[in-house]
């Protein structure tokens, strides 16, 4: 839509676009194709949806060409049908479903479209057979797919499945959304967008265009899920500053990253908007961050030959070109509020040269940039504990009493009293048994003991790994340190290892072969995923340590759960229910939905209660409280309130999903009783995890300030694993050691 008229509802800030953007020499004749190829679909005149006009409004071949600069004029004309079927659909699903409030009508529409994307076993993907297609949506998945998909790897071929059918069925989230005027709250908001808003999917064709697939050994990796991640983000919010004036104003639609931060924050439109292009900002940079200083030794860890590694720099490359070029595209496109833009016909002007030119320069985003990279550790004062909203009732185990002394004799016998981090007094303070009595209050004695000595051996890790590898810079001893703890975690009990030689290896062997004897070897894989997860969340943790860098917002959000133990959490509850419940409910929104909330819930009140003991105590930089405070420049105050807010959404969150969304994923998936039974009983015990938790931060005596001035009095003196010298002093107490 043409934003000339009314005025517009604020105004476009200055964006972060530090690479000009290129126009490729083949529009033209992509243009005319897509004319062609769109009236051919049937999306045009008689569609009730477009008319030619519309077609040639909106230039989706400007777009493509300016997010494509570099492929031939067949690519550029592929690429283009791709974006016009996407722009469609959107267009059409709107239309036909979201205004009506038609859900049922619109999963069936959706259910039928996966018919027309053949999955990627040998010899199917290009030669299945697919049904007639009975509207323009389903005409142009057919024609595209056929015409984009053969000649591909596996990996490619569900990695783009995955995203194009994540693309279409998450239209339903914004339809349910819609029906019940809801808006999301920012973290859902960020995790939901990236499924409906397509980005994904435009990184998977982004290979298919520049002609470098990503390696299958390296697709999974965080680094590359980071670049991803990055650059949907920044796409998304992008794309919400310019189209709220139609998505909000005109067709009444509630995802859009400018109205989430509105309702969430209590605060004007224009307000809202800035912070997101101040958090569109913090992903570019995140982008930049994680390309120079994570692809690099990622690609050496795994071997990458020089053809592979090419492969990942153009692939990257290519999503630098989308950023910018789609930042250009917005500036023009009749689609979107734009009016400020006057700008010339060629790629140059507001958005390409000059605006690169000022980002280089760190003008846009650099006080942002600066100030991760600058906090210094100060005296805070003891942690303020607001009050949680956390509606579910705390039980605990009766085997309580023996577990918190089997635990105490469990730490002594691996070894962790005797390397001047830990003690005996300092163990019976932390009481990870109340925290394991509480989080399951059935366990028979034997799993209660597993359970605390888990807790204790995981946080007795968190301790060491800052103090040993972080402060110290020491990134080759964490490397060899997480190295050495994977060998400790054989998939068969009686597989040999080599002997443990310190603490936290004593403690994990140990615990280790406790917890999966009784395990199916399923399970085993399972867990040992989830255990290889959080190790390299304690290596990302030493790295922004290391490089003393506050983290971008969500990628410390996401990286918390990991570092908190989630995966942990997740697979031991699956694999109580793998019998009954299909593996494809897990990863459905409403699952997934449901364990992240929860999972942020208990992680961001850790920080809260650790803020103290972390920023005063250690100096460290990974805590949510930290990470508001650097991104908003605002007081531990206010940082308190924006995260409780974030707490309280995620826990309201939380019961919107059991109330709401489980229902529907019910009937979706078909589920019989017995599953649903399994998953009820797995959101029990979700809440029962989420009260035991709380139950123990308010009591231990791990974080008062009595407590950490007791604790940290006795830390004279240490000698870690084999010689590694003492442990380093309180960042700015000098009396301290």
């Amino acid at each position: 839509m043409s934003s000339t008229g009314s005025a517009q509802p604020f105004e476009l800030p200055e964006f972060y676009v530090p690479h000009p953007a290129r126009l490729n020499p083949h529009l033209a004749r992509a243009r005319a194709h897509a004319l062609d190829w769109a009236r051919g679909m049937g999306m045009l005149e008689g569609s009730g949806v477009w008319e030619q006009a519309d077609l040639e409004a909106h230039d989706y071949a400007l777009l493509c060409a300016y997010t494509h600069p570099e492929c031939d004029a067949p690519m550029l004309s592929l690429v283009t049908d791709w974006y016009v079927w996407v722009f469609f659909f959107d267009d059409w699903f709107l239309e036909v479903f979201k205004r009506p409030g038609d859900r049922t009508g619109g999963r069936t529409a959706l259910e039928r479209l996966a018919l027309f994307m053949p999955d990627g076993s040998p010899g199917h993907a290009g030669n299945a057979q697919t049904p007639e297609p009975r509207n323009p949506v389903e005409a142009g998945l057919a024609d595209l797919w056929a015409r984009t998909v053969p000649g591909h790897s596996p990996d490619w071929i569900a990695r783009f499945s995955l995203s194009t059918r994540n693309l279409l069925v998450e239209s339903l989230w914004e339809l349910d959304n819609i029906s019940i005027g809801r808006v999301a709250n920012p973290v859902e908001y960020v995790e939901q967008r990236r499924k409906v808003g397509g980005a994904p999917w435009s990184a998977g064709l982004v290979e298919h265009a520049v002609g470098a697939e990503v390696p299958a050994a390296v697709s999974a990796e965080r680094p590359l899920r980071v670049l991803r991640d990055c650059f949907a983000d920044s796409v998304h919010f992008r794309n919400d500053l310019f189209s709220y004036e139609r998505e909000v104003g005109q067709e009444g639609e509630l995802s859009n990253g400018v109205l989430v931060l509105e309702t969430f924050f209590g605060c004007t439109t224009q307000e809202a908007a800035d912070q997101l292009n101040r958090l569109l900002t913090s992903r570019l940079q995140q982008f930049e961050h994680t390309f120079f200083a994570e692809l690099p030794p990622m690609a050496v860890r795994a071997g990458l030959t020089p053809e592979q590694v090419t492969a990942v720099l153009t692939y990257a490359r290519g999503l630098q070109d989308w950023q910018s070029g789609g930042h250009e595209w917005h500036l023009r496109s009749s689609r979107y509020m734009n009016r400020r833009a006057g700008l010339p016909a060629g790629p140059s002007g507001l958005g390409s040269a000059t605006s690169g030119f000022k980002a280089l320069l760190g003008i846009t985003g650099g006080a942002d940039r600066l100030r991760r990279h600058t906090r210094t550790p100060h005296p805070v004062g003891p942690s303020v504990i607001p009050e949680f909203y956390l509606p579910y009732p705390n039980r605990l185990n009766p085997h309580l009493e023996g577990a918190r002394g089997r635990l105490v004799e469990w730490n002594r016998a691996m070894g962790m009293f005797d390397e001047g981090l830990w003690w005996e007094d300092k163990a019976v303070d932390f009481d990870f048994a109340l925290c394991s009595a509480g989080i399951d209050p059935k366990a028979s004695a034997a799993d209660l003991d597993v359970s605390a000595a888990w807790l204790s051996w995981g946080t007795y890790a968190d301790d060491l790994y800052p103090l040993r590898f972080g402060a110290t810079r020491d990134l080759a001893g964490a490397r060899a340190q997480d190295a050495r703890l994977r060998a400790l975690m054989p998939l068969e009990p009686e597989a040999p290892t080599a002997p443990p030689v310190n603490a936290v290896e004593r403690g994990l062997a140990d615990v280790w072969l406790r917890t999966i004897t009784p395990m199916a070897p399923a399970g085993r894989r399972m867990f040992r995923a989830a255990m290889d997860a959080v190790l390299d969340s304690w290596l990302w943790e030493v790295e922004n340590q290391a490089a003393h860098r506050v983290p971008d917002p969500v990628d410390y959000l996401e990286m918390r759960r990991v570092t908190f133990g989630s995966p942990m959490t997740a697979s031991l509850a699956r694999m109580a229910h793998m019998d009954v419940v299909p593996e494809a409910v897990y990863e459905s929104a409403a699952m997934q939905s449901l364990e992240a909330a929860a999972f942020d819930c208990s992680a961001l009140m850790n920080d809260v209660y650790s803020y103290q003991k972390e920023v005063e105590y250690e100096g460290e930089l990974l805590n949510m409280l930290v990470v508001t405070e650097t991104f908003f420049g605002c007081d531990y105050r206010t940082a308190l309130g924006v995260v409780n807010d974030l707490m309280t959404s995620r826990m309201k969150q939380f019961e919107h999903v059991l109330e709401k969304e489980f229902p529907a994923m019910y009937r979706d998936f078909g589920l019989d009783a017995a599953a649903r039974a399994a998953l009820d009983r797995y959101a029990d015990e979700l809440k029962q995890w989420m009260a035991g938790i709380a139950t123990w931060h308010a009591e231990t005596r791990r974080y008062r300030e009595e407590d950490l001035e007791r604790h940290h009095a006795r830390r004279t003196e240490a000698v870690v694993a084999a010689g590694a010298g003492a442990l380093p002093r309180a960042p700015h107490r000098a009396g301290w050691a």
